[in-house]
């Protein structure tokens, strides 16, 4: 008996482990109020992997985290309107599942169980879009949402049997194309520090999530400090 539970313990998957808890900051798409419209049947996907960014814009505290979702959000519908082809098309809601505001708060976005959006070309089907609130190569994410992060990512990968090796950046998507999701957050990525968090947190234990020191010539000042110019 005791050799045949030593099989069969070796033969589980990766991922059998206690799945990683839900975040407890995340805010519901009710409690943010929004206002999507219907997603066509046929964007549907099933997720394969987890794909940071960050919005790409500077955060100067000068609006709050709701605010810029509902205004993304009503861009996103006006984009036929206002944008000049290819960036044109109509986006029905937020183009991420979940985005992560200065103070790691933790939104819904677009229902998972459709494929998000991008100005990039790849292949989108089978990501689940995490935006960071944010330009990390003017500033520097919050010590706040940079956990916020690596949380996320580990229930997400736990909830959609995905794995550690697929939790990736919009750069690495999409390479050639974007900087995004910044110099100060991609670090993490490029020392595999920010894989090695999620894998500590899907093991049940308290990973030490520390920013790192500035970048040379990257930013310094933490976006939570940032005011408007």
């Amino acid at each position: 008996m005791r050799t045949l539970l030593l099989t069969i313990l070796a033969l589980l998957p990766a991922f059998a482990h206690a799945a990683a808890p839900r975040p407890t900051n995340i805010v519901t798409c009710e409690e943010w109020k929004s206002d999507p419209a219907p997603i066509p049947d046929e964007r549907k996907h099933t997720p394969r992997y987890i794909t940071l960014h960050h919005a790409g814009v500077l955060w100067t505290n000068s609006q709050t985290p709701e605010q810029f979702l509902r205004n993304m959000q009503a861009w996103g519908k006006r984009r036929p309107e206002i944008e000049q082809p290819p960036r044109n098309t109509y986006w029905p809601d937020l183009p991420y599942h979940f985005l992560i505001a200065p103070d790691g708060r933790i939104f819904e976005g677009r229902p998972v169980e459709y494929e998000p959006e991008s100005n990039t070309k790849y292949e989108l089907a089978g990501n689940l879009g995490v935006e960071m609130m944010g330009d990390f190569n003017q500033q520097r994410p919050s010590p706040a949402q940079l956990e916020s992060a690596v949380r996320l990512a580990a229930w997400l990968a736990d909830a959609h049997k995905i794995a550690a090796d697929d939790i990736r950046t919009h750069q690495d998507a999409a390479p050639g194309s974007t900087t995004c999701p910044g110099a100060d957050f991609y670090r993490y990525f490029n020392s595999g520090e920010f894989k090695q968090w999620v894998q500590q947190v899907q093991q049940g234990q308290e990973p030490q999530i520390i920013p790192g020191a500035p970048l040379p010539d990257g930013p310094v000042e933490v976006i939570t400090e940032t005011k408007k110019r």
